[in-house]
C-alpha cells in the first residue's frame, strides 16, 4: 500500500510554496547554457560518429583528431551538457521543496558564470591537446581546480537553502541532492587529484573508481531526485512510498562505491579486489528496485498519460533505461561475461544508455517541465516536443541495441585466435554505420529539443498554470 503517513509528513507529491517568489535567474543561467552545449557537442558526437565509418574525414586537420574530439565529446555531455543541467534543475527544485528563496541568487549567477567559463576552457584546452591522460579525468589541473570552487560554490548554495527551509520534513529529492554534492566532492577529487600521486595499476584503480562512480555518485543521485519530483509532479499524483524511496537511498550510497575495479576484471589486480566489485555491483539490484518499483506504482492508474504528456514520456522512459542498465551492469560483472564484452563497444553502449537514454532523459523532461514556468509562457510546440521525443529514443535505441550486438561479437572474435584483429576491425565496418545514421537521428531530436525551449523563451505567449 502507498505509505500514506509519510505522504503526509513530507508532501509525497512535491509541493511548491505559492507565497514564495522565486526569481530562479540562476536557473535559467544553467539551462539555457547546458542547451546550447548539448546542442554544440552534439555536432561533435556526429564527426566521430563518421570517424569510424570514414577514418580519412578530417584526417589533415590536428584540432578534429579522433584523440582530441573524443575528450572534448566526453566532458562536454557530461559536464557541460548534464550536470550543467541537472545543477540548474536542482537551483529550481530546492527552494521550492523548502518553501524559500534561493539561499543566494547572486552566489548562483556567478557560479553559472564560473562553471561556464571552465566548458569554454576545457573546448581550447582538449582541441589544443592539453589533456592528462585519464579516463573522464582529461581536464588539466587549472580547470580542475576551477571545477573544485564551483562545486563548493553550487553546495553552499544548495545546503543554505536547506538550512533556511520552513519545512522541518525533506523530501526524498533533497537527500538525493545532498548526496551528489557530497559524493561528488570525494570522487571528483580521487579520481582528478589522487591519481597523480599513484601509478601503474593503483593509478587504473583509481581511475575506475572514479569513471564508475562518476555515473554512479554523481549523474545518478541527482538525477533520481529529479526522477522522484517531476514523476509526481508530471503526473499530478503522490510518490508510492517515501519510505522505500529512502530505502533506495542509502542503499544506494552504502553500495555503489565498491564496484569500479569490475572494469578490471581479468586484469592485473588482486582477486579478491575483483571479487569485492563483482559482489556490490550485483548489490546494486537492491536500490535500483527499490527505485524502479517506486516509480512503477507511482505510475499505477496513471498510464494513459503518456499518450500527451511529453515530459513523462521522456521521465518513464528514462526510467526504464535506468533499468536495463543497472540489470546490465552488474550481469557484464561477472568474469564469464566480462571475459567476452570487456573493452568491446559493449561498453559504449551500456555508458550511452545511461547518460543518454537514463540521466538524459531525466533532465529533458525536467527541462521541458521548468521551461514554460520560468518564463510564464507555454511551450512553443508540444508536437514538437513529441517528436523531439521519438527521434531521440529511436535513434537511442539503434545505437544502444547495434553497440550490445556488435561488441559481443567483436569480444567473440578477440577470444578465437583463428580469427585476426583486421578481421574483427572489418565486421564491425557496418556496426559502425548503423550507430553513425542513429546518432544523426539522435543529434535530430536535440535540435528539435533545443528549437523548442529556445522558441519558447524567446517567443513568449500567453502563461498558463
Amino acid at each position: 500500500m502507498p505509505d500514506n503517513n509519510a505522504a503526509a509528513a513530507t508532501g509525497a507529491r512535491p509541493a511548491e510554496a505559492g507565497p514564495v517568489a522565486h526569481p530562479d535567474t540562476t536557473a535559467k543561467w544553467f539551462l539555457i547554457s547546458a542547451i546550447c552545449y548539448f546542442f554544440i557537442v552534439g555536432i561533435i558526437a556526429i564527426t566521430i560518429a563518421a570517424k569510424f565509418c570514414w577514418p580519412e574525414l578530417l584526417g589533415t586537420v590536428p584540432y578534429l583528431s579522433y584523440g582530441r574530439l573524443r575528450p572534448l565529446h566526453v566532458n562536454g555531455m557530461l559536464f557541460g551538457w548534464l550536470l550543467a543541467a541537472d545543477m540548474g534543475l536542482a537551483y529550481y527544485i530546492v527552494p521550492r521543496l523548502c518553501g524559500v528563496k534561493l539561499w543566494s541568487e547572486k552566489l548562483g549567477i556567478a557560479t553559472a558564470a564560473l562553471w561556464n567559463v571552465i566548458i569554454l576552457g576545457a573546448v581550447f584546452a582538449l582541441m589544443g591537446g592539453y589533456n592528462q591522460g585519464l579516463e573522464y579525468a582529461e581536464l588539466p589541473l587549472p580547470l580542475d581546480i576551477l571545477v573544485v570552487i564551483a562545486w563548493i560554490m553550487f553546495g553552499i548554495n544548495i545546503f543554505g537553502t536547506i538550512m533556511t527551509r520552513r519545512y522541518q520534513q525533506m523530501y526524498v529529492s533533497l537527500w538525493y541532492i545532498m548526496g551528489c554534492i557530497l559524493w561528488t566532492a570525494f570522487v571528483y577529487l580521487t579520481g582528478n587529484f589522487a591519481t597523480e600521486f599513484t601509478s601503474g595499476v593503483n593509478q587504473a584503480n583509481l581511475n575506475w573508481m572514479y569513471v564508475h562512480n562518476a555515473v554512479g555518485l554523481i549523474f545518478t543521485p541527482i538525477g533520481l531526485g529529479i526522477a522522484y519530483y517531476f514523476i509526481p509532479k508530471s503526473s499530478e499524483t503522490p510518490l508510492y512510498s517515501h519510505r522505500l524511496s529512502m530505502v533506495g537511498f542509502w542503499a544506494l550510497s552504502f553500495v555503489y562505491v565498491w564496484t569500479g575495479a569490475h572494469h578490471m576484471i581479468h586484469g592485473p589486480i588482486s582477486q579478491w579486489l575483483q571479487t569485492i566489485a563483482i559482489t556490490f555491483s550485483l548489490m546494486l539490484l537492491i536500490p535500483v528496485w527499490a527505485v524502479v518499483y517506486n516509480f512503477f506504482a507511482t505510475m499505477k492508474g496513471q498510464w494513459h498519460q503518456l499518450r500527451d504528456n511529453v515530459p513523462l514520456k521522456f521521465l518513464m522512459s528514462g526510467v526504464v533505461f535506468y533499468l536495463l542498465t543497472c540489470f546490465q551492469g552488474p550481469m557484464h560483472s561477472l568474469r564469464s561475461v566480462s571475459a567476452i564484452v570487456s573493452k568491446t563497444d559493449w561498453i559504449p553502449g551500456h555508458a550511452h544508455m545511461a547518460v543518454l537514454g537514463c540521466f538524459s532523459f531525466f533532465a529533458v523532461a525536467g527541462i521541458y517541465y521548468v521551461a514554460p514556468r520560468l518564463w510564464r509562457t507555454q511551450l512553443h510546440s508540444d508536437a514538437l516536443a513529441n517528436w523531439s521525443f521519438w527521434f531521440i529514443i529511436m535513434g537511442g535505441l539503434g545505437f544502444f541495441v547495434t553497440l550490445w550486438l556488435g561488441g559481443f561479437w567483436q569480444g567473440w572474435q578477440w577470444n578465437n585466435p583463428a580469427i585476426p584483429f583486421i578481421d574483427t576491425v572489418k565486421a564491425l565496418q557496418p556496426i559502425w554505420l548503423v550507430r553513425f545514421f542513429s546518432g544523426v537521428m539522435i543529434f535530430l531530436g536535440i535540435v528539435m529539443f533545443a528549437y523548442n525551449i529556445m522558441a519558447t523563451v524567446v517567443g513568449r505567449k500567453a502563461y498558463v498554470q
